[in-house]
């Protein structure tokens, strides 16, 4: 095998509530992840000795402080490997968005230079490299579409659960960076509710209208104190007929529920032409 070609989803954020801040600088958190049907085309290709990415966005950077050539770095180290590889990288995803595309992208290279160097990782292997690779990595190597993260993000639970939501995701075409939210957030207006355990069982129960109303993110105090307004956006979707609507990650996407495809296809039909970057997506 000389290449791979392999598909990178996004994910969103149904409930992240922040607990505290550790003292390794990060932050101990619990969420729930769904995996999206926005995704990422990745191809790997066998080179002669070089890392080389390639991508046409012009915000993704091409050497080391990318997380995939990070992932091709480490395991070129650790396993001895002469060869190099070649990633090109088709965008979908936003970028720093809050839908983790970085995350994903290095956990997808991740599998596949596991395939492609015939390197024989175990999961529990591939797994401990995601989680030394960055916080939301690991999620993306569970076939599951969700998921409960706890730690930094990085201790990852499949949850067997079927429901199917239908989402319209609007990205703002500006970069709200993670380090910046954390940074403005103040861990005393955080609320103290079990937010993950309150919405899981309407979840497992497919109850559309009480996961609408139980999504919840700690983060958007502090993303709406940087970018206050970003709070428009949320009641734009919901003028539009969105029966729920929250801030994935530190955002700046916003995600909408809708009842179905036609309903989401009509909300963003309705919704204000000025934003370009509006998706149509479901659990996957």
């Amino acid at each position: 095998m000389n290449s791979l070609t392999l598909k990178s989803y996004a994910k969103l954020n149904l409930v992240l509530s922040i607990l505290n801040k550790r003292p390794d600088g990060f932050h101990e958190l619990k969420t729930i992840f769904e995996r999206i049907s926005l995704f990422d085309t990745i191809t790997l290709k066998k080179t002669s000795g070089k890392i080389l990415i390639r991508c046409a966005h012009p915000h993704v950077p091409k050497g080391p402080k990318n997380l995939v050539y990070r992932v091709a770095l480490i395991l070129k180290q650790d396993f001895g490997i002469t060869q190099g590889v070649e990633i090109a990288i088709e965008k979908r995803i936003p970028v720093a968005a809050g839908l983790a595309g970085g995350s994903s992208n290095a956990a997808t290279v991740l599998q596949g230079l596991n395939r492609l160097w015939n390197l024989g990782l175990s999961d529990a292997q591939l797994i401990a490299y995601a989680a030394a690779i960055g916080s939301d990595v690991a999620f993306f190597l569970y076939d599951s579409p969700y998921a409960l993260g706890e730690g930094r993000g990085e201790k990852i639970k499949a949850l067997p659960i079927k429901t199917k939501l239908w989402h319209v995701l609007v990205t703002p075409r500006l970069k709200v960076y993670t380090k910046d939210v954390f940074g403005a957030l103040n861990l005393k207006l955080t609320r103290k509710k079990d937010d993950v355990n309150i919405l899981l069982p309407f979840l497992k129960e497919d109850n559309l209208y009480s996961i609408c109303s139980n999504l919840s993110n700690d983060l958007e105090p502090a993303i709406l104190a940087l970018k206050p307004h970003l709070g428009l956006l949320k009641d734009k979707l919901l003028d539009a007929g969105a029966l729920g609507v929250c801030f994935s990650g530190s955002g700046p996407s916003v995600f909408a529920l809708a009842k179905s495809q036609k309903h989401a296809q009509a909300i963003r039909a309705a919704f204000d032409k000025r934003f370009a970057q509006v998706f149509v997506v479901s659990t996957i």
